[in-house]
Parts: C-alpha cells; sequence; structure tokens
C-alpha cells in the first residue's frame, strides 16, 4: 500500500475562518482590560489554526449573540459550547478538550439545598441561552427562571439578595466571585453532572469541524494541549491557600537545588561522552550502551524522586502569583497617595521604579514556575518505563497509519511528496499502540521540519525483516541532514538544534525510551546535505501463529 501527502480529501472553506466565542466565560474564553480576546479556548484555536494551517478570526461577544449568529451562518464555528441530546439535533460537536463543572451559588447565610424539591418555588437566575438555561428549560422543577447577560450578573443579583438562587459554570462564578469581591455569595450544591466542552458547528458544516477536530487530537498527542490546560486551568485544581511568601522563598530555594542538581547530571552524561568519543570506534560503540544505561537509571531513579517535590511547590507558586499581583494592586493606591506625599524607596529603589518592575517580576515568576512544570512533565516522560503486562498485540501498519492520517495537515505544509508503505503480511508486535504511535509522529514531524523546502520528500515504510525475526519502520527524509559528530547525541536528553523555535531536545530521547521499553532498536544514517534515514526495529510477537510469506 503506498499513499501520498495528498490522500486525505479536504473540504473547500472559505478563507478566513469565522470563531465565535462568549466575552465573559473565563477562564475558557472573555475579553480582558485592555480588550484583548484570550482565556483557555482562544489558546486552543490559535494553536489549531497554527497547526493545520488555517486562516481564521475569532470574535467574542454575548452567549447568546454568538449562538444566534451560529445559526444563521455569521459565524462558522463556536469554540466552546457544552454538548447535549437537545444540541446535538442542530449542532455537531467536536471530541470535548475539557470537561466544565456546574454549582448552584447562593448567599452565604442562606439554607443549601440538598434536592431538587429545595428549590421548588424558588427564583434562578442563569446566563441567557447557556446549557444550564436550556436545563431549567427542559425539567419542570417548579422554579422562576430569570435569565441575563453573564455569570458575573447573575451573581450580582444574588449578592444583592434580589434572588434565591444562580446556577452556572463553576469556574466561571468563582472567578467573578473573586475579581469583584462577592464575599457573601458561595458555591452551595452540584447536582449537575459535569459537562463535556468543545467545538460546534451548524449541521451541515462537518468539514470544518473536522479540521478544528484533526488538530485537537495533534495538540493533545503533541501534549500542546495540557500545556495550554496547565496554563488557564492547571494551576485551580488545589485551590488550598497558603502564605505566598513563605511558598515562594521555599520553593525557590527547593526548585533552584533540584534544577540544579538536573543540570549537574546532564553536564555529567555530556562529559563522560566526550571522553568515550577520543577513543577507538569500537569501544566507544560499547561504552555508549552503558552510558544510556546507567543514564536512563539515573535520571529515572531522579525523576520520580523529585517530580512531586517540584509540581508542588511549583503549584503553589502557580497558585499564590494571582494573589501576590492582587495584594499589589490593592495596595498601589495607597502607596501612590504615600508617594504624593513625600519620596520613599522599598527594596533600596525608588518607589516609581519599583511600581514599574513588580509586575514585570510577577509575571517572570509565572513564566519561569510554568516552564518548571514542563520539564519535569517531559522528564517524567523520558524516564517512563512501561510495564510489561501493558505490553499486547498490535498491528504496526495500522498504528503508522493512524499517524499518517493525524499529522496529514501537518505534512502537507512541509513537503508535496510524501510516501506511506505498508507490508501487507506484517505480522503483530507487542506493545503499546498509543506509545509507538507517539514514537511514529516525533519521527515524521521531525523528518518533515528537516526539509528545507516542499519540493523535498519524506517516505514512510514498513517492512519485514526475516533472518532477525523483526520488524522494521523506516522514516527518511531528503533534508539538511546531520552532522556526524552530532548523530552519537541524538537521543541524548535536552540535545537539540531547535532550540530558537522552542525544541526541549526530549522528543527524541522519550521515542528511544519507549522503544527500548519494547525490546526495540533506533538507529540513524544521515551526511549533511543528503537527508537522514532513521530505522526502528522490534520482535514481532511470537505468540501469535501467523503465515509470514516468504
Amino acid at each position: 500500500m503506498s499513499l501520498t501527502a495528498g490522500w486525505l480529501p479536504t473540504a473547500a472553506l472559505a478563507d478566513v475562518i469565522r470563531v465565535g466565542g462568549d466575552d465573559s466565560f473565563p477562564p475558557y474564553e472573555y475579553v480582558d482590560d485592555n480588550g484583548n480576546v484570550t482565556g483557555y479556548n482562544v489558546d486552543m484555536t490559535r494553536a489549531i489554526a497554527e497547526v493545520m494551517g488555517l486562516d481564521i478570526e475569532i470574535t467574542l461577544s454575548s452567549w447568546s449573540s454568538m449562538r444566534s449568529a451560529l445559526d444563521n451562518g455569521e459565524m462558522d464555528v463556536l469554540q466552546g459550547m457544552i454538548a447535549s441530546p437537545e444540541r446535538a439535533k442542530d449542532y455537531t460537536f467536536s471530541p470535548p478538550s475539557v470537561i466544565v463543572n456546574f454549582s448552584f451559588f447562593a448567599r452565604s447565610d442562606d439554607p443549601e439545598p440538598n434536592s431538587l424539591v429545595d428549590i421548588r418555588g424558588k427564583t434562578v437566575v442563569v446566563q441567557r441561552e447557556d446549557i444550564m438555561h436550556d436545563y431549567l428549560r427542559e425539567r419542570d422543577l417548579g422554579v422562576r427562571i430569570v435569565p441575563v447577560r453573564t455569570h458575573y450578573e447573575a451573581l450580582r443579583q444574588i449578592a444583592a439578595g434580589r434572588f434565591d438562587y444562580a446556577l452556572g459554570a463553576t469556574l466561571p462564578s468563582l472567578y467573578y466571585s473573586r475579581e469583584y469581591r462577592l464575599s457573601n455569595v458561595e458555591s452551595v450544591w452540584r447536582p449537575v453532572q459535569a459537562q463535556p466542552y468543545g467545538y460546534a458547528v451548524k449541521k451541515g458544516n462537518e468539514d470544518i469541524l473536522a479540521l478544528f477536530s484533526e488538530g485537537l487530537a495533534i495538540l493533545k498527542n503533541t501534549g500542546q494541549q495540557q500545556a495550554i490546560y496547565d496554563k488557564w486551568l492547571g494551576s485551580l485544581e488545589n485551590p488550598q491557600s497558603r502564605d505566598w511568601r513563605l511558598v515562594g522563598i521555599a520553593t525557590g530555594a527547593t526548585s533552584a537545588l533540584l534544577l540544579f542538581g538536573l543540570g549537574l547530571v546532564v553536564v555529567w552524561n555530556r562529559t563522560l561522552q566526550r571522553r568515550v568519543e577520543r577513543q577507538t570506534e569500537e569501544v566507544r560503540k560499547q561504552q555508549q550502551q552503558l552510558i544510556q544505561a546507567d543514564k536512563m537509571s539515573s535520571l529515572g531513579t531522579l525523576v520520580s524522586g523529585v517530580a512531586h517535590e517540584i509540581n508542588n511547590p511549583s503549584g503553589l507558586i502557580l497558585l499564590n502569583l494571582p494573589m501576590l499581583s492582587d495584594a499589589w494592586d490593592d495596595a498601589l493606591p495607597l502607596l501612590d497617595r504615600l508617594y504624593d506625599s513625600g519620596r520613599f524607596d522599598i527594596a533600596g529603589l525608588d518607589y516609581q521604579r519599583i511600581r514599574r518592575e513588580i509586575p514585570y517580576v510577577i509575571s517572570e515568576m509565572n513564566e519561569g514556575a510554568q516552564r518548571i512544570r514542563r520539564i519535569v512533565n517531559d522528564l517524567r516522560d523520558f524516564a517512563r518505563q512501561e510495564a510489561k503486562d501493558t505490553a499486547v498485540p498490535i498491528n504496526l501498519n495500522e498504528v503508522v497509519a493512524t499517524a499518517a492520517r493525524l499529522l496529514d495537515v501537518t505534512i502537507r505544509g512541509y513537503t508535496r511528496h510524501f510516501s506511506l508503505t505498508l507490508d501487507p503480511y506484517l505480522p503483530s508486535m507487542l506493545g503499546n499502540a498509543q506509545r509507538i504511535e507517539q514514537v511514529v509522529v516525533n519521527l515524521i514531524i521531525n523528518a518533515c521540519q528537516a526539509l528545507p523546502d516542499d519540493s523535498r520528500a519524506v517516505k514512510v515504510e514498513t517492512r519485514i525483516h526475516h533472518a532477525s525475526q523483526r520488524l522494521v519502520l523506516v522514516v527518511q527524509d531528503e533534508g539538511v541532514g546531520i552532522e556526524p559528530e552530532a548523530l552519537s547525541s541524538l537521543t541524548d536528553p535536552f540535545y537539540t538544534t531547535k532550540r530558537e523555535s522552542g525544541g526541549t531536545g526530549l522528543g527524541l530521547s522519550v521515542s528511544a525510551g519507549i522503544v527500548t521499553a519494547y525490546q526495540g532498536e533506533m538507529n540513524f544514517y544521515s551526511q549533511p546535505g543528503e537527508g537522514t534515514r532513521v530505522e526502528v526495529t522490534f520482535p514481532w510477537n511470537h505468540r501469535e501463529e501467523t503465515s509470514v510469506h516468504e
């Protein structure tokens, strides 16, 4: 079987895809104080547009107007809508990118409801055309429904004592309650199950939705969706409050020591590698295997022991930095008035300079903590060894074909000459399909990124090596090639030639660990200017009674 880069159909689409959303649904999507659209959904949509090569235009307005715009064709897709059987009659939904919880909110001095009977005869405020508005309209609960424009308006009405309850999404409601200091309003009951939340189009626009679903799958597979989730929602998973000053001091010291230790491990490995390379080629090959085994053991032990300790203080930093920012914002008016009465210094610097620097310091601390979390997650993937009982018979051809379909748009963005040749008589192998797919995705993306222009080719094939009874996967590109002295470092952690574009140097390290976990081997063959060929081999499944055609 041989497939080219154009083997998947592409829908005929407008030059610009119009994406709509709610302007008051933080942290998922909203308009910030500077008038910019932002939030989890906005970052996800932009990331999908980048990996899929889409031209998009994002517009946020009231939720009810956005639903109307989707219905009358003024919007092509909504980037965040709760799926339900009733809505499925008019809309088609992508796989969910996140799950949204819902809660009843009431004044803290009012009795808490324990069942739907307790709210009968009460007045419930909801966001107009929101899923909870649909929920109440579809059920005869004996309540009076008051629709308003936003979650904030619903909470404000409750805080003022005008109505009994507000029903809405938990995170946006908690955000507004904290932002506007509605201290007498609290979450009292969660009778509604968490709901799937993703992209939606009007029936008939499934071609557009397919592009967003494919992009979402790529983001999940490459870890970008998790990074965006951590940025907007990760720090909200553990809302316990602590003293930010003590947390900052302890976390800074702990993180510095741990990162220093990780740096020493990497430096030690690099130094040992250079010594080995000065020896004969035969000794170098033998020693390289020992170095890799020791490196995997050292990093695996270190990461498993400290990942939890790093993530906890990092999470506390991410949790408390917003509190620190709020405290600074609250103190500014008092400090400004004090400065008007006479100049003074803070931390040895003039107050006006400190006033300008503190927001940047907080922002840099947040970015640093986010980077610590990403590095720890990458290292955990690098060190993880899959348990033997998770290895099941899988079809390597199906895994490779799935990875190629997943990357179709990405591949076509790099080359006009992509071929996929699969041996139809390939026996099964023992492994985990999702982890082997991760290896194939990494190898194909690396091959595409090595091409100087789209006239160069990428070839992927599978075949059988009968003498060794192994399955062979080959990914070959006509790219710029690799210097001979760099070949031995390709699977080293943190080694990358793409650091300026955001590479961490862990992709091939993770892939090599996965291959080794299933008794596989990965070899690289390359010359500068002549492209690169990567061969990955796995033992075939001897438990399977398969007739292999010679």
